[in-house]
């Protein structure tokens, strides 16, 4: 099929070469003339495992470009995946959206074309969508019936989402036309079947089977995405609550974690006890699903509580340094990861940042390190306070206390026996529970987990 992708951030980029690389043809389209040019000599702009490599693979089948008009009227299917920041009071902002859809409708050709909803948006923004194009197309004298709006939810994961995205756990299509469906299933069917040839550096996983199709109607299929995020967000912030009587009982919180996680009503995943989440994702959709619940008369208090306790285990970072050190005014504190999570660039919503800038109205100096994120930082924060450093190493060096914010496997492997004779006090809060505690206590360090 022929497809044209509005956006090229991380889930429209993924998505497009992931398509490409089953078979189909695809244009992807960006009003960034930097970016479209970089794309077009294979620099990726964000970090993302592999994602060079794919682009690579199915180059045959790519092409970039800014032109909605080269686009759109030859494609089959064209998807929406432009970005949708948080507006006022958490709902949000749909410009990007609202300038997509008028441009989809103004460059139709006059075959039936299927618009798809990549992009998380509020429950009823199909019909809200399906509503801009026919005023664009009729402002064109286009036909009425040549399209349909449909709603394609996406669940990857930034650091693994190529992963997710060609061994997915299932695929959410919501459309109000039996045709619509069918156009989506065509579309989707080597990967649904596994039918493709797996690349050999992301390898089909064991035992992997047809994948699961949701079919439903466009409502249900935008509900589904907000719940499945606020729903790991629960689970996060729930393990958290219980990490902080775990840490006043004297209990492990690993070991409640596991005991609950191998329920297998309840499972292992999100239940890693720490500083919370952060990332465009679950920040983003559960103050939308909470500003979309208030428009209803439904008051989100469960939600609501999770982002209130994620929030607050950023406070904890600065409540155990204050614990430990007594005074911050002054002081060194390094920070290892910046990124919201390993193998991504992402700073969105990154509990870093909150950290960093807490520290600093104490008065502190704060140095850190990451290893991809860095030039990222540099760009969005030019006068930032934080003083970067080339290595982890260098971080420690004459700090008061270390922080582990992002747990990328290199700083569970750093010599801390090295590390630790190099900093001011001795001092090691890891606010993910990743690190070794006895090869650091052995080190000589002072270990410190966020939990219990």
């Amino acid at each position: 099929m022929n497809v044209a992708i509005l956006g090229t951030g991380y889930v429209g980029l993924t998505t497009g070469v992931c398509l490409a690389y089953l078979g189909h043809k695809v244009t992807c389209v960006d009003p960034d003339k930097r970016k479209i040019d970089a794309l077009e000599r294979g620099e990726v702009p964000f970090h993302e495992p592999h994602l060079d490599q794919l682009i690579d693979s199915a180059r045959h089948n790519l092409t970039f470009t800014t032109e909605y008009a080269t686009a759109i009227p030859d494609s089959q299917v064209v998807f929406i995946a432009v970005g949708t920041p948080p507006g006022e009071g958490g709902a949000p902002d749909l410009k990007y959206l609202r300038s997509a859809a008028n441009g989809v409708g103004q460059y139709f050709g006059s075959h039936f074309t299927v618009v798809v909803n990549k992009s998380t948006v509020p429950i009823g923004s199909g019909n809200w969508v399906g509503s801009l194009i026919r005023d664009a197309v009729q402002e064109k004298g286009g036909a009425r019936g040549c399209f349909a709006v449909a709603s394609n939810p996406e669940f990857l994961r930034e650091g693994s989402a190529l992963h997710d995205s060609l061994y997915p756990d299932r695929v959410v299509i919501g459309a109000d036309e039996a045709k619509t469906a069918e156009v989506l299933y065509s579309l989707y069917r080597p990967m649904l079947e596994q039918t493709f040839q797996a690349p050999a550096y992301l390898p089909r996983p064991e035992n992997m089977g047809a994948v699961p199709l949701i079919s439903t109607d466009l409502a249900s299929a935008e509900l589904i995405k907000y719940a499945a995020n606020a729903f790991l967000s629960l689970k996060i912030s729930y393990i958290n609550e219980i990490g902080l009587l775990a840490e006043r009982v004297g209990a492990n919180i690993s070991h409640v974690a596991r005991g609950m996680g191998l329920d297998a009503r309840i499972g292992t995943r999100f239940l890693q006890a720490g500083i919370g989440w952060g990332g465009s994702c679950f920040g983003k959709d559960t103050a939308a699903l909470v500003a979309t619940a208030a428009e209803y008369g439904v008051d989100m208090q469960i939600v609501r509580s999770a982002r209130d306790v994620n929030q607050r285990q950023r406070e904890r970072v600065v409540e155990k340094l204050l614990a430990e050190l007594k005074i911050l005014k002054g002081r060194t504190i390094g920070i290892l990861g910046l990124a919201f999570k390993p193998d991504t660039d992402d700073l969105r919503e990154a509990p870093a940042l909150d950290v960093a800038k807490k520290l600093i109205e104490r008065g502190a100096r704060v140095k850190a390190h990451d290893p991809v994120a860095m030039a990222v930082y540099r760009r969005n924060f030019p006068d930032s306070a934080v003083v970067l450093c080339d290595t982890a190493e260098e971080v420690a060096n004459g700090s008061d206390a270390v922080v582990l914010i992002t747990e990328w496997p290199e700083y569970r492997e750093l010599a801390w026996d090295a590390v630790a004779p190099t900093m001011q006090t001795p001092v090691v809060l890891d606010g993910r529970n990743f690190l070794d505690r006895s090869r650091l206590e052995a080190a000589g360090l002072r270990y410190i987990s966020l939990a219990g």
